[in-house]
């Protein structure tokens, strides 16, 4: 009988080789159920967070929608209460006042009476006086007499398509519409979902790249088991497990480090300015009472004394809270900010101060703001403390790099300052320059003898694009 032809005639296995493929296949086959296993479960956790996560955003617009419902029922309580269900001039003072109600670059607060005609819609005025019964959004759906219907049961949620009015886009929103069954009125406001979307759209993204990594680890490992020695992959483990801890360990310490620092300045500050100032104010207050009981007409002056320390002291808490995080910075942008920032420490050390910016006013993200103004308190503070300088000059402008913000001094330099305070200025720069590229930007700071320049360079990803032309549409609630 004839022997068989061999499938792979120039291949030889040995004895070590037989042994490995057969440990090899069954090990191919466990990693592959577990990968398919992990991955399921991996799309079903996912699935679950998300929708976790878009009930949670959902629950806590429509509590907002709530408040705001409420907010403008109580706003024309005094005049609705007790007014007849005929009074137009009541009606006109009511209306007069929700129509002052806008919030944010979209929100106000329309009202319909129950024949559908717009009464109030201070952002969309060209549909005040007419009938929109029968209106509806492009998918369709009833907009104004679903409103109305849920306004003649006491109050309700509705859905529907709109156009955001600070830029045009059509966006879902969601209304809350509550009814006065006196006037015929349906009162209500809205706020946009795109936000929620957007935000479970991110989530579903990056649980979709998670479990595609997973994925991949998984048959990466596999591929290692089928090609490598288990034990050189888990010394490799070992040892990128020891120094990710070793990292892990050292950026919790510089956390701590910071943390310690910040609590420090702040319990200095309250125990060297609050404290005292409230003594102060405790012993003129106590004066006063002495002399009041004594008929000493230097009680009013004692009495003076102990409001204006009040006053000092309330200023001091003002500037503290500026200091941890500065209501300019939300309210006018970085730019104003940090002219604050550079004038309050120019009369607070007598140096010599100039700033330059473009007009940036709320184009830089959040976070790129944020980062941009603590770099430059720490600079300052670095420039107090450690260069003894007498002009300090800080410029804010964009270029084809990026957002930045350069801050120069004639003090004594990066060397001397260094050299004379130790490590101080060591970890103000490092703080700084982990600021910058936590945001993948670049801090750089040198000195040519006297005088320091620190320059920190944000990419252009942290510069929005300039808002769009505002439109009119329904109401929404502020971003």
């Amino acid at each position: 009988m004839p022997a068989l032809p061999r499938p792979f005639p120039g291949l030889r296995l040995g004895y070590a080789g037989k042994l490995a493929l057969a440990a090899a296949l069954p090990l191919a086959l466990a990693v592959g159920g577990i990968g398919w296993l992990v991955l399921q479960q991996s799309r079903t956790a996912a699935a679950r967070e998300i929708a976790a996560l878009e009930d949670q955003l959902t629950a806590a617009k429509r509590e907002e929608l709530r408040n705001y419902a409420a907010l403008a029922r109580g706003a024309i309580s005094a005049i609705h209460g007790p007014a007849a269900f005929d009074d137009e001039d009541a009606k006109a003072r009511a209306l007069q006042i929700l129509s002052a109600m806008t919030y944010g670059r979209d929100g106000y607060f329309f009202v319909f009476d129950y024949d559908g005609t717009a009464l109030a819609a201070p952002r969309r005025t060209e549909l005040i006086g007419r009938r929109w019964h029968d209106l509806t959004d492009t998918e369709g759906t009833s907009v104004t007499a679903q409103l109305i219907d849920l306004a003649r049961e006491g109050g309700g949620y509705h859905s529907f398509l709109w156009q955001r009015p600070s830029t045009g886009e059509e966006g879902r929103v969601i209304s809350y519409v509550i009814g006065l069954q006196d006037w015929r009125w349906a009162i209500g406001t809205g706020i946009f979902v795109d936000d929620i979307l957007a935000a479970a759209a991110a989530a579903r993204t990056e649980a979709q790249a998670r479990v595609r990594e997973t994925f991949l680890w998984i048959g990466a490992i596999a591929a290692l088991a089928l090609g490598a020695v288990f034990a050189t992959g888990l010394a490799l483990a070992m040892r990128e497990r020891r120094r990710a801890e070793a990292a892990r360990r050292a950026l919790t310490g510089r956390i701590v480090d910071a943390q310690e620092e910040e609590r420090t300045r702040v319990a200095r500050e309250l125990h060297d300015s609050i404290s005292q100032m409230l003594v102060g104010v405790r012993y003129a207050l106590d004066l006063a009472r002495r002399r009041l009981d004594r008929g000493d007409p230097r009680a009013a002056g004692s009495l003076r004394d102990g409001i204006a320390g009040l006053g000092r002291a309330t200023q001091e808490v003002r500037r503290i809270s500026r200091d941890l995080r500065p209501g300019a910075l939300d309210d006018l942008g970085l730019g104003p900010a940090l002219k604050s920032l550079l004038e309050e420490f120019g009369a607070r050390t007598g140096t010599q101060v100039a700033f330059e910016t473009v007009v940036f006013r709320n184009r830089l993200s959040e976070e790129a703001r944020v980062a941009l103004y603590r770099i430059a308190q720490e600079a300052l503070t670095n420039i107090e403390r450690h260069s003894g300088a007498r002009r300090v000059a800080m410029k804010l402008h964009g270029t084809r790099r990026g957002a930045v913000l350069r801050i120069e001094d004639d003090g004594r330099g990066l060397a001397a300052a260094r050299s004379a305070e130790g490590r101080a200025t060591g970890l103000g720069l490092r703080n700084m320059r982990e600021r910058a590229e936590r945001l993948g930007g670049t801090l750089a700071a040198g000195s040519r003898g006297r005088g320091t320049t620190v320059e920190a360079v944000l990419p252009l990803r942290h510069i929005l694009p300039a808002a769009a032309p505002s439109a009119e549409g329904l109401p929404v609630a502020a971003e």
